[in-house]
């Protein structure tokens, strides 16, 4: 007797150059090698018209691929001891370009395929001035875990990859954040099963992560998950 599948929202968002700045670095833009999970949410949350309108328990599942890298210019606008902008100056800016970002939604699945059919905000991926591309797919999940390959999953033993801290959630005003640990494999090779995750027609895994709410961000899981 075969297992009923989970339905999902699948969210295919493109962009041909994108830049996510790594915190760590103070002066410079360099780049991460995928976008943290509280990237991702503001773009739903653009889609939704601000928090406000978003369940608290909000949870995502994503996957990211980018086809080159390369390094650019850009004014970089420093600001002085007093916080008053002085002399713009060029800097050096890392990005990825091609890029392919893979959101799964398991709840409010038809509310959110209107939403994103009509953004109330413009959506955007990374910086202000990258706007995207956005296919929308009803899909079925496999109970099965599926494996790592280019999915950002939950750091767990036996996970590919490079090991990152990321923001999940973060306050608004941006006065707390809420870090987790991710793994990440750039080259999409990691074949390992994912615990606790659920699977694409593919194989791929989809691994729910912790609320992206800004609630989130004062620490703790802000709803009951249902996955």
């Amino acid at each position: 007797m075969s297992t009923p599948g989970t339905p999902a929202l699948q969210v295919t968002v493109t962009a041909p150059v994108v830049s996510f700045r790594n915190p760590l670095y103070a002066g410079v833009q360099v780049t991460l090698p995928c976008p943290p999970p509280s990237t991702a949410a503001g773009l739903l949350a653009a889609a939704a018209g601000g928090w406000p309108e978003v369940d608290p328990g909000l949870r995502l599942a994503m996957a990211f691929h980018a086809g080159g890298a390369g390094v650019d210019l850009e004014t970089y606008h420093p600001l002085d001891a007093g916080g008053k902008t002085s002399t713009p100056a060029p800097r050096n800016r890392e990005f990825l370009a091609d890029a392919t970002l893979t959101l799964w939604l398991l709840d409010d699945v038809d509310l959110w395929y209107r939403r994103l059919r009509r953004p109330v905000w413009p959506l955007r991926l990374g910086r202000s001035q990258d706007l995207v591309g956005l296919h929308l797919e009803h899909t079925t999940l496999s109970g099965e875990a599926g494996e790592q390959r280019t999915a950002v999953v939950p750091d767990h033993r036996g996970a590919g990859g490079t090991l990152l801290r990321l923001p999940t959630a973060v306050a608004p005003g941006r006065g707390r954040t809420r870090w987790d640990a991710y793994r990440f494999d750039v080259t999409g090779r990691t074949r390992v099963p994912v615990p606790g995750s659920l699977s694409t027609a593919a194989g791929l895994a989809v691994a729910p992560l912790r609320p992206v709410h800004p609630d989130a961000a004062f620490g703790g899981d802000v709803a009951a998950q249902r996955h």
